[in-house]
């Protein structure tokens, strides 16, 4: 296991290295030029071409594309990301600021998927056929129909708008003292929005794999005993279809990093994708490479977590 653990780890090492490169390319090939985007237009128009070319050799921007790559990447491993151009702050301060949020929303959402899934689809194991089996199915393939962006606007019209049960955006009341309450109501429509895919793909799992082992010879034989069937369920039936379940949940996460840029631009909560789409919008290219530097590397160890996870339920991935 430890020399599976090494071989994943070491293979992070030149994927951030080619995660670097096309960030940067990214950056160079983008429409526009970064001085204009530095500076607003009504200052545009009191500078002449030589002000603008003196901007670009100062920001070094006259140098081979490799020579100014090379001191971008040396300054990220210092954690000097650079300065956002419409925010006014460092990079790497606003990136400290919103990561908590996209990690919170992260957590919360794979920790309700996963439990409610788990439940769900156990329940609706053990209800074969039953009316309540058939609409657990039915919330199961909706979860996979529907995209995730119209179950969002979805919650948002119903739940926030019509009913008026939960606030619609942001990440706390505007004029409200701060609390903790607060910033957790404020998650709960993100966090089912989030989830649902997630819920619906471990509920269709789990349902799969109970039906699966119920019908194998030691569960016949646990009954016979006279075992309860809780015990049998919890103790025989539930451990060893976990297997599987616990391979799907790893596998999600790294599909919750891209999805919690989606959902916080529906959302407005200040995240990590919500800060990248506004930064796309303003042309602010160092806060815009910064923040998609930082969504690769949480996709990677998101990755490297699945993997180990994969290995743990199943020992013969460590071999392979």
């Amino acid at each position: 296991m430890s020399q599976y653990v090494l071989r994943r780890i070491a293979l992070i090492f030149p994927l951030m290295f080619a995660i670097t490169v096309v960030n940067y390319t990214i950056y160079v090939l983008s429409p526009g030029d970064p001085v204009s985007a530095l500076l607003n237009p009504e200052s545009m128009r009191y500078l002449e071409e030589e002000d603008l070319q003196a901007l670009r050799e100062a920001m070094g921007l006259n140098r081979p594309v490799h020579v100014r790559y090379l001191i971008w990447l040396r300054e990220a491993l210092r954690g000097n990301l650079g300065w956002s151009t419409q925010m006014r702050l460092p990079v790497h301060h606003i990136i400290v600021r919103d990561v908590g949020n996209t990690l919170g929303l992260m957590g919360f959402a794979l920790l309700f998927s996963t439990v409610a899934g788990i439940v769900l689809g156990i329940v609706s194991a053990l209800k074969q056929y039953s009316l309540l089996d058939y609409i657990l199915t039915g919330i199961a393939f909706g979860g996979i129909a529907v995209p995730g962006f119209f179950f969002a606007l979805l919650l948002i019209y119903v739940a926030g708008l019509r009913l008026e049960w939960f606030p619609v955006g942001g990440i706390v009341t505007v004029g409200a003292p701060p609390s903790v309450g607060d910033r957790l109501w404020h998650m709960v429509l993100p966090v089912v929005a989030l989830s649902y895919d997630g819920l619906s793909t471990l509920l269709r799992y789990t349902r799969s794999s109970m039906l699966e082992v119920v019908r194998q010879d030691y569960i016949t034989t646990a009954r016979a005993k006279g075992l309860a069937e809780r015990t049998v369920i919890m103790w025989h039936a539930f451990k060893n279809a976990l297997l599987p379940v616990i391979t799907i949940t790893g596998l999600r996460l790294p599909t919750l990093v891209g999805g919690a840029v989606l959902i916080e631009s529906v959302f407005n909560y200040r995240g990590i994708g919500h800060t990248l789409v506004a930064a796309a919008g303003s042309r602010d290219y160092p806060l815009l490479m910064g923040g998609l530097l930082i969504t690769a590397i949480m996709v990677l160890f998101s990755n490297l977590i699945a993997d180990l996870a994969y290995a743990w339920a199943d020992p013969r991935i460590r071999y392979a």
